[in-house]
């Protein structure tokens, strides 16, 4: 069993993790700064779910509230719990908020993971796992997108903060021989969701008879991944630990000579906005009010994820089909928010 470090525990996907891990029987210490992007009710309940696993499982849990850019207190977390492993899923989301507040995404986004970074190299620790993001492949009209695609020119802040964060992984890799695994997220969805994520905000939309405004007139596709799925893959790097290539000959896809690897983590089954809505429409019970919009600044037409990387390194592909996934959020949401 491990002592295992991991940021925005409070979040959507870190909380679902840390369950996860719990469960498992390791030793899990959460910390998240719990700021107001969204309603912080949600992330507390989501922390209440976390010691209500460990009271229930040989894991534990202790949550920790800090702003990880206060590194003195960072290296005082680090040098009291001497983790084993680091998962980083702490981070300012949201494309169309980048557009609107970038010096968040400086903060928690750049600053925020260096120091994390950082302290991973000082305490040595053994495997540093991150969330990347589908977006950092920007405008690439190659599908399905691939590790070994550039991802030179993201269209949004939060994007270029992404991208950022693999480079300097890379850079501490190769420095300083710090494993390091990134995951390159695609539209993560499932029940204690983010409210900011579309699925999230028009099934909210649907039950309160609002108008959902529908970007590109509907013919965006995403990469819808469940979020069961996201963590399986996460529990499962905790056995696989990226290592020095000592014959460039042996070189693995998109990755280099250093400990380090970045892997697509998607359904690998895309489908358009209007196909997503007419689908929610089904699951809920109720016709959506659509009103078409065109294209939004900072957003792409289309994510699809290779995986084939990832299922080679862990043994692992998502397979919960989306229908599935969407009957699971919309079962919570009423149980949670109780709609009329």
């Amino acid at each position: 069993m491990y002592k295992l470090l991991v940021t925005g525990s409070a979040g959507f996907v870190g909380s679902h993790l840390c369950i996860a891990l719990i469960k498992a029987g390791h030793e899990v210490v959460g910390v998240d700064n719990i700021n107001s992007y969204y309603d912080t009710k949600l992330k507390y309940s989501r922390i209440k779910i976390c010691h209500e696993a460990a009271a229930k499982s040989t894991g534990s849990y202790s949550f920790r509230e800090m702003d990880l850019c206060s590194y003195e207190e960072l290296i005082d977390v680090f040098k009291k719990e001497q983790f084993d492993q680091v998962f980083h899923l702490a981070a300012q989301a949201g494309v169309r908020y980048s557009i609107e507040k970038p010096m968040e995404y400086i903060h928690s986004n750049l600053d925020a993971f260096s120091k994390v970074m950082e302290c991973c190299r000082q305490f040595n620790i053994k495997h540093f796992i991150y969330a990347s993001s589908s977006s950092i492949y920007g405008m690439n009209e190659t599908v399905p997108f691939s590790e070994q695609h550039p991802a030179n020119h993201p269209v949004s802040l939060y994007a270029a903060t992404k991208r950022s964060n693999e480079l300097l992984a890379h850079s501490y890799s190769h420095l300083y021989r710090l494993p390091s695994t990134g995951l390159r997220f695609f539209t993560v969805y499932g029940p204690w969701g983010r409210p900011d994520m579309a699925y999230f905000s028009f099934t909210k939309k649907i039950f309160a008879g609002e108008t959902i405004q529908v970007y590109n007139h509907g013919k965006m596709k995403r990469d819808f991944t469940y979020i069961d799925d996201i963590v399986e893959s996460l529990v499962r790097l905790l056995e696989y630990r990226p290592a020095v290539v000592e014959n460039p000959n042996n070189l693995p896809d998109r990755s280099s000579l250093a400990p380090f690897r970045i892997f697509n983590i998607g359904n690998n089954k895309p489908v358009t906005l209007i196909e997503f809505i007419r689908l929610l429409e089904k699951v809920i019970g109720k016709k959506a009010v659509l009103e078409m919009q065109g294209m939004q600044a900072g957003d792409v037409f289309q994510t699809y994820a290779e995986i084939s990387s990832l299922n080679e390194a862990v043994q692992f592909k998502p397979s919960t089909p989306f229908e599935t996934g969407l009957e699971h959020f919309v079962k919570w949401y009423r149980e949670y928010y109780k709609p009329v």
